[in-house]
């Protein structure tokens, strides 16, 4: 992946994250995975967001993903972990597909313990932090 792709879309994250209802961070896990392998892609995500809701104070068990693909306000491969009781927010990604490879775009509430997370992941991703704040 180019370093100009990898700032562009650090920047297009970033950009996603300004203040809003409610503080956000994020992190980009990137892939080499092709459109080929969307099974991989989604245990993929599924994994990251088990990660999130951990370090986020959730347990994994009681979350589900909630995927928009009938829902006018979600776009194409974009997800939400949600909690199972209320559906609280805890996470949401978008899968992106840059120079033929996906990218997941992954936010989540600033007060999930960033480091954590990332030190969770990195051992078995390439990961980029997104800060918020």
């Amino acid at each position: 992946m180019g370093d100009a792709t990898d700032r562009d879309l650090y920047q297009r994250a970033k950009a996603l994250l300004e203040p809003g209802d409610i503080e956000l961070n994020g992190l980009i896990v990137h892939t080499d995975l092709t459109g080929e392998e969307e099974p991989t892609l989604h245990q993929l995500t599924l994994n990251v967001g088990e990660v999130i809701a951990e370090h986020a104070g959730f347990d994994p068990a009681d979350t589900y993903v909630y995927s928009g693909n009938d829902d006018s306000e979600f776009g194409v491969n974009q997800h939400q972990g949600r909690t199972l009781d209320d559906d609280t927010f805890v996470w949401e990604c978008q899968q992106l597909m840059r120079e033929d490879r996906y990218e997941i775009v992954f936010y989540y509430e600033a007060d999930a313990d960033q480091d954590a997370i990332l030190s969770s992941l990195d051992d078995d991703h390439d990961v980029t932090s997104v800060p918020g704040r």
